[in-house]
């Protein structure tokens, strides 16, 4: 573990990036909160925003790095905020960081994060939902302050560009780190609805499971762990199965699924994400 640490003291660093509104100050003390439990000392957590109010006063705070682009690409899917991140500093932080989404769900140690490939290493999440390629995903990452300098030299030149060609910061990011990215294994960190929902029909009778070696568990794409603790798909889903199937017959109320999809995305009510996701 000490190579992976070099420049850090020793220090295990864990970051996140907060930005507007959608994601509000009881995300980042949640995630805070899951990683004080789940990590051996010393640590520090680090919050890259533009608001500091009613942060847990253990957080460390640091102003968004800048933006230094015009504006951000549009009518694409990517979240090419993160790309403040991968400037040659951040704010007093040496050495490798451990990066954190807003809204995922720790469930194990974190400590091995730490131990995965050496100190100058990109080491990405493996994408779950694209098994035939090599992609990582930027949900939990762990790089070098100032490693991905040329990544966003890149995207800064033309935006645009850049995010109609990958469309995903992910895909970007897995194809351009120099010498290319190493992978935490696969086991580590679960997609919830590839990972943890049952197939239909048996998303009708068991709640979403939690596999055995999981550490984190993430939620892309608009399922977050509020609705899987609720037994919802996303907002304004049934929280129950006769509601969800008596919305089979309208388009509208099943917010215009196939009758197929909409079937499959029924979820049980999840409290082993209740249990995880508090202060």
């Amino acid at each position: 573990m000490t190579g992976v640490l070099d420049g850090s003291n020793g220090v295990k660093q864990v970051i996140c990036i907060s930005w507007g509104t959608m994601f509000g100050p009881a995300y980042i003390n949640r995630l805070y909160a899951m990683v004080a439990r789940n990590i051996t000392p010393p640590f520090t957590f680090t919050c890259f925003t533009d608001s500091r109010e009613g942060l847990h006063p253990d957080i460390l705070c640091e102003d968004l790095p800048p933006l230094n682009i015009p504006s951000l690409p549009v009518n694409t899917p990517g979240i090419w905020n993160k790309s403040r991140l991968w400037g040659p500093t951040l704010g007093n932080l040496k050495g490798s960081v451990l990066f954190l989404d807003l809204d995922l769900v720790i469930v194990g140690s974190l400590d091995a994060f730490f131990e995965v490939g050496g100190p100058d290493d990109v080491v990405m999440t493996r994408n779950q939902t694209t098994p035939f390629e090599r992609l990582g995903q930027t949900s939990l990452f762990r790089f070098p302050v100032g490693k991905l300098v040329s990544l966003q030299d890149k995207f800064f030149a033309n935006p645009q560009k850049i995010a109609d060609e990958y469309r995903f910061e992910q895909r970007f990011v897995t194809k351009n780190v120099p010498g290319g990215p190493k992978f935490f294994p696969r086991s580590w960190v679960l997609h919830f609805r590839q990972d943890c929902r049952w197939p239909t029909p048996l998303n009708y009778f068991f709640g979403p499971r939690l596999p055995s070696g999981a550490k984190v568990v993430i939620f892309p794409r608009g399922l977050r762990p509020e609705h899987a603790i609720a037994g919802q798909y996303r907002d304004g889903a049934a929280d129950n199965a006769r509601e969800h199937l008596s919305r089979i017959v309208n388009r509208t109320s099943r917010g215009g699924e196939s009758v197929f999809s909409h079937l499959r995305h029924f979820i049980r009510p999840t409290p082993w994400v209740k249990k995880h996701w508090r202060e």
